[in-house]
């Protein structure tokens, strides 16, 4: 598995990936200094986290190798749907999914979500319009869906 510690401007990320695809793209808390060589495997997938942070990219082309459920990978798969700049409820991402009762999983399944950005878990709000349930912290929640033009003004501080 090749990895490489990436700067953005949340904070430094970790990707995890080969020739199968990126399997993890996460936040990390402790003080790591960005990678000096990026493994090949990992290239475009660097290139394109920077050109979204830079504004240029909306959406990604990457291959992706996610390691979850069967249903964690369903949800997944369908938050690949949510466009940059449009937001979805946990309630009707259940619905969209055949199962209203299901959203309890739902979120679980978002909250468990192994590639950050990418499969933009960060789209998903309460059905009131609320920033809710972020692995990431809600700033951040926040900050990606302002960058995305999603939300236009402060929620949090």
């Amino acid at each position: 598995m090749d990895r490489c510690v990436i700067e953005t401007p949340l904070g430094s990320a970790e990707i995890l990936g080969d020739n199968f695809g990126i399997q993890k793209i996460t936040i990390i808390e402790e003080d790591e200094s960005p990678s000096s060589q990026i493994p090949e495997s990992l290239k475009n997938c660097v290139d394109q986290l920077a050109n979204y942070f830079s504004g240029s990219q909306r959406s990604f082309n990457l291959k992706l190798n996610p390691q979850g459920t069967d249903f964690q990978k369903k949800v997944w798969k369908k938050l690949v749907e949510v466009s940059f700049g449009k937001t979805i409820s946990y309630q009707k991402l259940a619905q969209d999914l055949g199962d209203i009762k299901a959203i309890r999983a739902v979120a679980s399944a978002n909250g468990k979500n192994p590639i950050w950005i990418v499969i933009p878990c960060h789209r998903v709000i309460g059905s009131d319009g609320s920033l809710v349930g972020y692995a990431g912290g809600l700033g951040r929640k926040e900050w990606l869906l302002r960058h995305e033009g999603a939300i236009q003004q402060t929620l949090f501080s």
